[in-house]
């Protein structure tokens, strides 16, 4: 379920999840509280921050997006900004767009070098990662998780 799509308080536990783990259709996960749960998705499903993954039985898990190591990256015009982005997207590299024109990307040291060598200004820090989705969908699905999520579970 969307974030904002569902009452956050019928999370019966939440999962913290990097970027290529809320990329997936099926997978043996765990909630932050250590519970196992299979995450069993109809089709490959990007999960963003807020999501809720109805559970068997009732009761949503819901998803945040773990903060992971990022470099986010400004130029000093919107044409080296474009060109910024020609060259990421030459790599194939998956970039999140932020307010303000900013491109964020995992921080990755040869990547990163190779930005500032084009004159990029780098902020390197730990943040969530929600890179733009690609030809991916956002399915629905159940998730099989021991909670239940009834009022008696």
């Amino acid at each position: 379920m969307p974030a904002g799509a569902w009452p956050t308080d019928r999370a019966v536990a939440w999962a913290t999840l990097g970027c290529d783990d809320r990329q997936r259709r099926r997978l043996a996960m765990a909630d932050d509280a250590g519970e196992p749960f299979l995450l069993d998705l109809p089709r490959l499903t990007v999960l963003h921050d807020g999501d809720g993954l109805l559970i068997d039985g009732g009761g949503v898990i819901g998803v945040r997006a773990a903060a992971e190591a990022v470099a986010d990256l400004c130029a000093s015009s919107p044409l080296e900004m474009a060109r910024l982005a020609w060259h990421l997207g030459n790599r194939h590299t998956a970039i999140q767009l932020l307010p303000g024109g900013r491109i964020r990307i995992r921080d990755d040291a040869v990547l990163v070098a190779m930005l500032e060598g084009l004159g990029a200004h780098i902020a390197r820090h730990l943040a969530p990662f929600e890179p733009e989705p690609g030809a991916y969908g956002h399915g629905g699905g159940l998730v099989h998780h021991p909670h239940g999520g009834g009022a008696d579970d």
